[in-house]
């Protein structure tokens, strides 16, 4: 989303249009007092907002109901001076699915002391996972958001851009996949097969228009939740225009349980 207070409009327009009845958002870059709450309320959603700065930020917007909030996931590492938890993940039942919207961290450079968190924060992310699918293997678990990870060299435009940069190394593609293999599945990905399918475009360097752009917002699904995907899409169109995001929405068609 990148700054949910400067899209009030957008958001309202874009809800109107795509008709979508959960919504998790990220980067809101604001506190709780400051979150744009009744752009959502007059459209009928409920909203759940974690927010604790200009930065990071988190929500999930419901009109399927919005039950059981539960801000971070257990042991979900921290950062900075002290080490605290971020405004990185936010849960909510919305309709019997358990949804997430999660800011994966984005790790900066290979030698940051971020991208050591961020491999933790993924690790931790998997461990919670598969906690929860041991518990209940039939439960209804999306989790969605910017994982800040191209899993594929087609997830990229040109991956000798990327050549010793984040978002592409080995540990970074390693820990995605292990959110995988703990049973989460990629549900986005057989409905828009790249190369070429892109979720994010730098604001800097005319990015967009060239389709300099990288795959790295996801929705990943329990087993349960996967075998009722019937579709989904990335609306590119939402990156065009003043105001836009530099992230475009991704969408996931789920039929009835």
């Amino acid at each position: 989303m990148n700054s949910v207070r400067a899209r009030g409009e957008r958001i309202a327009a874009w809800l109107e249009r795509s008709d979508v009845d959960v919504v998790a958002i990220q980067e809101t870059k604001c506190k709780a007092e400051q979150f744009p709450e009744q752009v959502f309320t007059d459209l009928g959603y409920e909203v759940a907002h974690h927010g604790l700065s200009q930065w990071n930020g988190v929500a999930v917007a419901s009109r399927v109901g919005l039950a059981d909030v539960q801000v971070g996931f257990p042991e979900q590492p921290g950062f900075g001076d002290p080490v605290a938890p971020e405004a990185r993940a936010i849960g909510a039942t919305c309709g019997g699915v358990r949804v997430w919207s999660l800011y994966i961290p984005n790790g900066r450079a290979i030698d940051d002391p971020h991208y050591t968190y961020k491999l933790r924060w993924l690790d931790r992310l998997r461990a919670a996972g598969a906690e929860w699918l041991a518990r209940d293997p039939a439960a209804q678990i999306a989790l969605c958001g910017d994982f800040n990870v191209a899993p594929q060299d087609a997830d990229v435009w040109d991956m000798d851009v990327f050549e010793g940069s984040t978002h592409v190394t080995a540990p970074e593609r390693d820990a995605f996949q292990a959110v995988v293999d703990a049973g989460f599945a990629d549900v986005v990905r057989p409905y828009t097969p790249g190369p070429g399918v892109y979720t994010y475009w730098d604001y800097k360097g005319l990015a967009f228009p060239k389709r300099k752009g990288m795959r790295i917002d996801f929705v990943l699904a329990s087993p349960a939740l996967a075998r009722r995907a019937a579709g989904a899409s990335v609306d590119r169109e939402e990156r065009k225009g003043k105001g836009a995001s530099d992230h475009a929405p991704v969408f996931v068609e789920f039929a009835s349980g």
